[in-house]
């Protein structure tokens, strides 16, 4: 199939550009993702409802994908736990070639197509979780093979592709497509692509987290206190909410562990 990803770059001879060029010439490519985006945002209301749906029964979410489609989803994945307090296993991040193809590329991970269903099995994926297959050309044979496997067991599939009418889109049953056009640098698709593939990420994880109560108001009431920044916020969101001083309200953050915690329990002692 013909990929739009890997289509010929609008711009020429790049080594001949200024820097102020270069960068102009990227900026205006990349104001096209958030458009792109947009026009598919019923597909991706279509996932985050059924992935809301599963996890509210239970489920869990995994992503799988390979180079810069699966740093995404480990990136996204491991987010989710300090954000939203949720388990580290309830949002699960596969990349191609295991943990040590964050930091190096593995090669040819991404076209064993037995490799996924083996790595998902690990983590005992089952009928009740959702699996989203990540891969901007929608092409990875990885990917396929992780959601063929999946679907033959009745596990809902989705993807994030970058092009129309994919493989991988094809053997999902919410397929998320995200049409980028050609890259700035041909082929590059860890830029426009890649932004396209975060943004969506950024949509489902937190649609999702939402629908599942862990975010009051507009507040992360469920976030790991995991560092000064942190707490300092959290006791700010306590403050807020309560009429306690800062130092009161610290002290009962601290006490309870989440910003949630501490003001359930100041509400029920007033």
């Amino acid at each position: 199939m013909e990929t739009t990803t890997e289509r010929e770059s609008n711009y020429n001879n790049l080594e001949l550009q200024s820097v102020k060029e270069i960068l102009e010439n990227i900026n205006r490519e990349d104001q096209t993702v958030p458009q792109a985006v947009a026009k598919a945002l019923p597909q991706i209301e279509a996932l985050a409802t059924i992935t809301a749906s599963r996890m509210k029964a239970g489920g869990r979410l995994f992503y799988i994908g390979a180079g810069t489609s699966g740093r995404l989803g480990v990136v996204d994945a491991s987010e989710c736990p300090p954000t939203f307090g949720v388990p580290f296993d309830m949002v699960v991040g596969i990349i191609a070639g295991g943990d040590f193809a964050i930091r190096k590329a593995v090669e040819f991970a991404e076209d064993n197509t037995e490799q996924a269903w083996k790595d998902l099995l690990e983590f005992n994926i089952n009928d009740k979780d959702v699996l989203v297959g990540i891969a901007a050309s929608g092409t990875t044979p990885y990917v396929i093979g992780g959601l063929k496997m999946a679907a033959k067991l009745n596990i809902v599939t989705g993807c994030i592709v970058c092009n129309s009418g994919s493989p991988v889109a094809a053997v999902a049953q919410y397929p998320v497509e995200v049409v980028t056009g050609p890259e700035f640098l041909t082929g590059s698709t860890r830029m426009k692509a890649g932004t396209a593939q975060k943004l969506v990420l950024n949509m489902l994880s937190t649609c999702v987290m939402i629908q599942l109560g862990r975010v009051k108001g507009n507040k992360m009431v469920d976030m790991q206190l995991s560092n000064d920044k942190l707490i300092n916020r959290g006791t700010r969101m306590v403050m807020e909410q309560t009429a306690l001083n800062q130092a009161d309200a610290e002290t009962l953050l601290k006490k309870y562990g989440s910003v949630r915690a501490a003001v359930d329990n100041y509400n029920t002692t007033i």
